[in-house]
């Protein structure tokens, strides 16, 4: 556990802003290794909560982080990469950075699913003209949360903690970059 809060932090650390990571990964065997993680979070998630199957196959859209890193220390930031797909096919890569100030101390990973209602909101997370606002709320998923779920301006967001421990757990603030295939 603590190697994963370790984790946590130096990736947030390096990666803040996105300066230091690419969006896609640089290799094949970077990109192949990134579909298993999805693949199984993917799996983990409708695991954890079976309604959430029905969503795959409505939404329009979705992009799934296997891992987002987070870590604080009055100042902290979070990044992620993940992968998007439109009707249920790849359609390219994302990642996800976010930056806070405030009372907060640690390190988290979790994963995160942000599922699109249609095609506009799509398009607006490919644009790069999303962004999740501070005051944004995601579902913690656990049995039977997907069936009462509502889509907010188009938008849908769920995740499930890995590993750490963190005070303050949200996902507002979050910027997105998007890199077709």
């Amino acid at each position: 556990m603590m190697r994963r809060m370790l984790a946590g932090l130096m990736i947030a650390g390096v990666c803040f802003g996105g300066a230091a990571c690419s969006t896609a990964p640089t290799t094949e065997a970077g990109r192949q290794a990134l579909g298993l993680r999805v693949d199984e979070t993917i799996a983990n998630f409708k695991k954890q909560d079976p309604t959430l199957a029905s969503l795959f196959e409505s939404a329009y859209g979705y992009a799934v982080f296997p891992t987002v890193g987070k870590g604080a220390v009055g100042v902290g930031g979070a990044y992620g990469r993940g992968q998007v797909f439109e009707q249920g096919k790849l359609i390219g890569y994302c990642d996800l950075t976010q930056g806070s100030i405030g009372f907060q101390l640690g390190g988290q990973s979790y994963s995160e699913i942000i599922f699109f209602e249609n095609k506009a909101a799509l398009d607006r997370f490919k644009s790069g003209e999303f962004a999740l606002a501070a005051q944004a709320s995601a579902v913690a998923a656990h049995s039977r949360t997907g069936a009462n779920a509502k889509f907010s301006d188009g938008v849908l967001v769920f995740t499930m903690g890995e590993a750490g421990l963190m005070y303050e757990a949200s996902v507002g603030g979050q910027k997105f970059e998007f890199m077709p295939l």
